[in-house]
């Protein structure tokens, strides 16, 4: 801003010398522009991604370089590089990674020819000196990914998988109360966000709004984001979005790495311990295996002026995998094992009517709590059960067969306030078996083209365990869902193109007692799912990204069934029987410009769903023995959603950097002219970071100032509970620091997020009728790699 005021100022105080002298300045200006121009004919980029030929996983540390010019680059943890500073004209690009057969090929370098993709093939097993490496799929994809991994992902150690996604533009969380979240993509969460473990599509009871994925982040080295209606790679729940939680490759040669995490914060007294160990076998090349587990304990929440009576919570999580890794043959088995108890907040369970109503008038508990780790009714525990196995073979240079089975046993208990005995009852005992399979061919061509055919089916059996002495909320129910898929990409220079074709069918058999009365439902649905998407590099800081998909999408069983009180929302839910499939369009595009210090990402996109699902509040209450009840029904109507997301970076100096991102997202009901309930309000976080290490290493120490800012929900549906919340803005602060000894890296970390001890509500929360959201919370974080 400085240089523009002052050279405005200037050329106002010699625009009247300019015509005197404007021979002598029409020869400075056609030498300095002359030689800026020559200039810029060598301001061209040369940026592309280093990838496993045969699973088109990313290569870090592979080296490029460039004969002619003697310039190159080495690809990061991505796969990732950029050559800069080049001229038009002809060069010979030489790629070279261990183990791997070297690529040497001519590029001719022009303006619009800046993007390029090497994939690298193994060389002969029985060479000596050559590490296998390990092998986890890559999902190469042209609609929005963003991913979180070292560092970013470091810091979000300790919350869970919900909170940690917020730091990507266009997520944020549905919750009930502080301790239960889940992601929430463009709007969409729960049966419309499909959450992969480890490749293992997770299933849980996850149609609940206060049922949290069951999955440990600990295990992960990157979590990645697909923002794209992604229902054909995947199928039918991931019209709103996939999340991919990967674990790191299993190392396959006698190197190995241990881990240690230990977190700690004021807010709820929470501890938090995590440890992995992964290795190599010293006598089998190839063999590799990996060990990880965390637990977690914390007592009630504080708001700024008060405890929230029982909010503790209580998790243990372990994970396991071992496997092979050849020239030809991978084969890997993997267990994960997650268990949590949850405590709901006691204010949320109302004994009458004119309870509920003056605890929603007044905005916050009347219960004076005091400080807690004890967890009573209402709570929930969950323990939730996953092993696969994975195999995979080379049929040549070109096809790769890859198979995958997944078992899955999700038990879910809720407990409710009753009297005697019966308080030690689950009042929901919920038992869900699934069964996955996964065939697929994957095949890269010289001639430019990839992609993958294959089927998938899902076999599920959800049985109400007797004994609570309560209606069923859901029935008991089985269900198979068979599909089958093709999906191929064209890669050249700066374009890629990609499209695909899905068809899937289903059929769900429910029944149930009610009243005596058995109550049976036999269903079946199918549809098509397609999708075409495309990448090109404008120009060398310039690149565009567009991905048109349907998709489609089956009711749940609760929104078809449910009939009663549903504990762990401390709400009564009614499905209806007559719900169709859910029906989608939705256009993604996205541009990204990038340069040495700048980096914007703006993604656009609109989405057109006939028979949208939704919860919405009817006004009435129910009045039991337990309590009272807001009734809350499954309705159907089209919807338009449509936003945009922003996120950028910017490199001010070696020492300090800023950060922005926000996103703005609408949703109407089509039908009615009207809003749907619980869409994310407009928000922003930005902030700046200071680094002040020494010279050799200045991001050694660095210091994060943040500020999230979010609006007020004026764009609410025509009756809810209570107005939506006022904005609210929070400032955070941050310090981390890596300490390098010899060989190992110790991190420290320190948080404190709602600096000011801010009071406000998030709209977001169901549980914001009874409570405000947390106050104040400083986190003590180290990490030990050795």
């Amino acid at each position: 801003m400085f240089h523009k005021l002052w050279f405005n100022s200037f050329e106002a105080i010699t625009f009247a010398t300019v015509l005197h002298y404007r021979p002598i300045l029409s020869l400075i200006a056609f030498l300095i522009f002359g030689i800026e121009t020559n200039a810029q004919k060598c301001e061209l980029i040369i940026r592309g991604k280093i990838l496993h030929k045969e699973n088109d996983n990313a290569i870090e540390a592979a080296y490029i370089w460039i004969l002619e010019t003697r310039t190159g680059a080495v690809s990061d943890q991505r796969g990732n590089f950029v050559i800069r500073d080049l001229c038009p004209g002809t060069y010979t690009i030489n790629v070279q990674y261990l183990g791997h057969k070297e690529i040497r090929q001519t590029i001719n370098l022009t303006s619009n020819t800046t993007a390029q993709t090497f994939r690298m093939e193994e060389e002969s097993f029985e060479l000596g000196g050559v590490e296998v490496h390990g092998h986890q799929e890559a999902i190469q994809t042209t609609t929005a990914v963003t991913s979180l991994y070292g560092e970013a992902l470091l810091q979000s150690r300790g919350e869970s998988l919900g909170e940690s996604l917020k730091r990507v533009a266009g997520v944020t969380t549905f919750s009930t109360g502080n301790t239960i979240s889940k992601p929430v993509i463009h709007g969409m969460h729960s049966n419309r966000i499909m959450i992969l473990n480890n490749g293992i599509r997770l299933e849980g009871q996850q149609w609940g709004a206060e049922h949290a994925p069951e999955i440990d982040p600990f295990l992960a080295d990157e979590i990645t984001v697909i923002k794209g209606a992604e229902t054909v790679r995947f199928g039918p729940e991931a019209m709103g979005g996939v999340i991919l939680v990967n674990p790191p490759s299993l190392p396959t040669s006698k190197k190995h790495l241990t881990e240690i995490h230990l977190l700690g914060a004021s807010n709820g007294g929470m501890g938090n311990i995590a440890a992995s160990h992964q290795g190599g076998s010293e006598k089998i090349k190839g063999l590799g295996y990996r060990v990880q587990g965390s637990t977690k304990r914390a007592g009630n929440v504080k708001s700024p002026d008060y405890y929230q009576a029982n909010t503790g919570m209580s998790e243990f999580n372990f994970s396991g995998a071992v496997g092979y890794s050849s020239k030809k043959l991978g084969v890997e088995a993997y267990y994960s094992f997650f268990n949590t108890e949850l405590g709901i907040l006691r204010d949320a369970h109302t004994g009458n009517l004119s309870d509920l109503q003056e605890i929603i008038s007044n905005g916050r508990p009347f219960t004076d709590a005091d400080f807690s780790y004890e967890i009573n009714n209402p709570k929930q525990v969950v323990v939730h059960h996953l092993a696969k196995i994975k195999s995979h073979y080379h049929l040549n240079s070109d096809w790769k067969l890859n198979f995958q089975y997944g078992f899955q046993l999700n038990e879910r208990q809720e407990f409710d306030r009753r009297r005697g005995e019966l308080n030690a009852r689950p009042s929901l005992d919920l038992e869900l078996f699934t069964n996955t399979v996964d065939l697929f061919l994957d095949h890269n061509l010289k001639s430019n083209w990839s992609g993958s055919f294959g089927i998938n089916v899902i076999q599920q059996a959800n049985s109400n365990v007797p004994g609570t002495g309560v209606t069923p909320l859901i029935p008991n129910y089985d269900m198979f869902n068979g599909g089958i898929y093709a999906i191929e990409k064209y890669l050249k220079g700066p374009l890629e193109l990609e499209g695909g074709l899905r068809y899937d069918f289903r059929t769900v058999s429910a029944a149930r007692f009610v009243g005596g009365e058995l109550q049976e439902a036999e269903l079946d649905y199918q549809n098509f799912s397609a999708f075409i998407g495309g990448l090109y590099h404008l120009s060398p800081k310039f690149a565009f990204t567009s991905n048109l998909g349907t998709a489609w999408r089956p009711p749940n069983i609760n929104e078809l069934f449910s009939q009663g009180l549903h504990h762990g929302a401390a709400a009564v839910e009614i499905g209806d029987p007559n719900m169709v499939s859910e029906n989608s369009l939705k256009w993604v595009n996205g541009l990204e410009y990038e340069t040495e210090k700048a980096l914007v990402e703006i993604t656009a996109y609109a989405n057109q769903i006939q028979n949208y699902i939704y919860l919405s509040p009817t006004g009435e209450t129910v009045v039991s023995l337990r309590g009272t009840f807001n009734v809350y029904e499954y309705l159907q109507a089209d919807a338009f959603f449509y936003g945009l997301d922003i996120s950028g970076s910017y490199s001010f100096s070696d020492r300090i950097n800023g950060y922005l991102k926000g996103s703005i997202i609408r949703a109407k009901n089509t039908d009615e002219g009207n809003y749907f309930p619980f869409i994310p309000s407009d928000r922003m976080d930005w902030g700046f970071s200071f680094a002040f290490g020494k010279n050799s290493n200045p991001s050694s120490d660095r210091i994060t100032l943040s500020n999230v800012l979010v609006a007020q929900q004026n764009r609410e549906p025509d009756f809810d509970l209570a107005p939506a919340p006022p904005a609210y803005a929070l400032i955070n602060l941050g310090y981390q620091k890596k300490i390098q000894l010899a060989k190992n890296q110790f991190n420290i970390g320190f948080q404190i997020n709602n600096l000011f001890n801010t009071e406000y509500k998030e709209y977001m929360n169901r549980f914001r009728y009874f409570t405000a959201d947390m106050g104040r919370n400083i986190l003590l974080k180290l990490n030990y790699q050795f």
